[in-house]
């Protein structure tokens, strides 16, 4: 299997942070239209649906801090296993 010509490009963060808040603005804004024409008066459909776009928005950014901490903290804990592992491996070798 050949590799290819050109080099593979990863996403930046920012870009997907800006993903993140243009989909959940448009969301905002279906869900905006949804219970203005359906139940609720303009201002109370605007303020529903703005608070909707800053959970959206605060959950992503406090999900992704929580995954960096906890792929830290697999880290440190699979390193310290991986020394457990090493120290007994070198008391019961044969060699």
């Amino acid at each position: 299997m050949n590799a290819p010509d050109q080099p593979v490009m990863r996403r930046t963060p920012g870009s997907s942070l800006s993903r993140r808040l243009i989909a959940t603005i448009i969301v905002g804004g279906l869900l905006f239209l949804v219970l203005w024409l359906m139940a609720l008066t303009a201002l109370t459909s605007l303020l529903i649906s703005a608070g909707f776009c800053v959970v959206v928005v605060a959950a992503s950014t406090v999900s992704d801090l929580v995954e960096t901490m906890l792929n830290i903290i697999v880290a440190i804990v699979f390193g310290v296993l991986a020394a457990i592992a090493a120290f007994f491996a070198a008391i019961f070798s044969n060699t």
